[in-house]
Formats: C-alpha cells, structure tokens, sequence
C-alpha cells in the first residue's frame, strides 16, 4: 500500500469530511473531474477514503503555457492513490464568453454525470451569479447534493486544508485571480463585501437559501410538468408562475434561461410578436399557435 493511502487513511480530518459527503457506496465506480486545484483533488482523496473504485479525469483546455504540465500532477497523485487516470485535451480559443465555452468544451469529452469538486462556496457563487443574471427560482436553486457533487457541503478552506495535511502538490489556476470574469468578481468582492456588511458568513446562508429554493423549484418543476410549453394558448391562460416555469424547463439545456428571455418568449405566446431571441444562435417562433425552437437562418 502506497503510503499516501496509509496516511490518508488515518488522518482524522479525512475522516470527518468524508461524513459530510456524498459519494456512491463503497465499490462503486466513480468518474471524477479533477483539474489539479485543491477542491478537485481533496475530492479524489475523499472518493478513494470512501472505498470507490475510481477514474480521475483531467481536461488541459490549452488555454495558457505549460498547462498539459498539469496533468501530470493530476496523474502522479491518482497513481499514488490505485486509482485510474484519463487526460483529455481540448482547444479553446480566447475571446467573448471563455468560460462558458470552456466549460462547454470540458464537458463535451467527459463522461456523462462526472462528479466534480464543486464546495458550499461555489454554490453560494452560483446562486449570486444566477441572481445578477435573472435565472428565477431554478437558477437559485443552484447544484443538487448528489452525486455528481459529492463535496457540495464542504467549504473550500476544508479542502485546502486537507491537501496541505496531506502534503498534496496542487495546481493554481492564475485566471482564478482575473477580475475580468464575474465568478471572480463575486468571489473575491461581492461576497466579502457581504461578510462584512452582515458581520456573517453569508456562503453558508446562501449554501442553505439554495436548498429551500430547491425544494420550491422541485414543486413548481411538478406542475409546470401538466403545461405543454409549445402551446401558445396553454402557456397563455396558464398561472403567469407556472407558465415562466414551464417556459424555463423547455429552454434549459445546461443552464436555465434568464428571466429576459423567458419573457420574450411569453411575449411570443401572447402574440405580441411572432418571433424572439432565445441565445445559442436560436429563436423561437410561433405558427398556428404552437411554439418552435429554430436554429437563426
């Protein structure tokens, strides 16, 4: 047995963050996403103390110089743990909306519900990123406990921690200083300016306000489910709430519509124009009162 294994096996702390988790059984097979930073890699720690067989993927974005050096940190800390190791590579170009299209090209070349690394802090990023863009109560409701984000009720000071017990070599992203991305903005300002306003720690708070929207967005999500979003009468004399909501779960893809968008397609429904813009080179476009969604000519 390596000793990275022994030691992570009997370190207490582990032990304790592990309980807050939600990986599979042990045995289980497990897909992780793991790009080297220390969340990524404290959840590879806790998914082998959890006794699963796991894969660790690293996607190299070539984004900046020396970044396919960093799978190979990726790699040495997967093999030192018995786990298995995939290195995918994909070409990103610089420009408008990076992150998203990063985002979208890592994805692409994973295996479908890849778990990722994503803590309490993310989540309380994401619910203030979907509040600034106007997502409604499902983009509040923000990412699900589950598998596929087994750390969720860890906070990123946890998995620091962890990794500097261990003694893990971990990878810094420098874009994850860059103000010019909003998800940096809220992290290092929005939300420090909070904590200090609410004399609070209000990731938590927002970790928990994520959850009670949760459980709304999952009932409307049910009767949404009773209105058929092609048809424009339906959507028409529907509750104006359902009707957004059923709007929302028809254009969502990945992410949930904002609330502009929503809008105009209502606004198509009602009839007050044929046709509206919904992103992604799409518009939806209404005949013989049904709603399509059409790729732009």
């Amino acid at each position: 047995m390596d000793a990275l294994v022994e030691k992570l096996k009997s370190n207490e702390f582990a032990a304790e963050l592990l309980t807050r988790c939600n990986f599979p059984p042990p045995g289980s097979k497990i897909n992780c996403a793991v790009s080297g930073g220390n969340d990524s890699m404290a959840m590879l720690l806790l998914a082998v103390l959890n006794g699963c067989e796991v894969t660790a993927f690293h996607v190299d974005h070539s984004l900046r110089q020396g970044s396919d050096q960093e799978s190979k940190i990726v790699a040495q800390l997967a093999g030192q743990l018995g786990a298995s190791f995939v290195s995918k590579t994909v070409k990103v170009e610089p420009g408008a909306n990076l992150e998203a299209r990063a985002r979208d090209a890592r994805f692409a070349v994973l295996p479908e519900s890849v778990a990722t690394g994503h803590t309490a802090d993310d989540q309380a990023e994401t619910l203030m990123i979907n509040l600034l863009r106007g997502a409604g109560l499902q983009g509040l409701a923000g990412m699900r406990h589950n598998h596929s984000h087994p750390i969720l009720n860890l906070r990123r000071s946890e998995t620091e921690m962890l990794c500097r017990e261990l003694e893990i070599k971990c990878v810094v992203d420098p874009t994850n200083a860059d103000l010019k991305f909003l998800r940096n903005q809220v992290r290092q300002q929005l939300l420090p300016l909070m904590n200090e306003v609410s004399q609070r720690d209000v990731a938590q708070i927002l970790a928990r306000q994520a959850d009670l929207f949760r459980d709304d967005s999952d009932f409307l999500d049910d009767l949404a489910k009773q209105i058929d979003p092609t048809d424009a009468k339906a959507l028409t004399v529907a509750p104006i709430a359902l009707a957004r909501r059923a709007v929302r779960v028809w254009l969502t893809e990945t992410y949930p519509p904002d609330a502009a968008t929503v809008e105009r397609v209502l606004d198509v429904a009602r009839g007050a124009t044929t046709a509206c813009e919904i992103g992604m080179n799409r518009e939806v476009r209404r005949s013989n009162q049904r709603l399509q969604i059409n790729s732009k000519q």
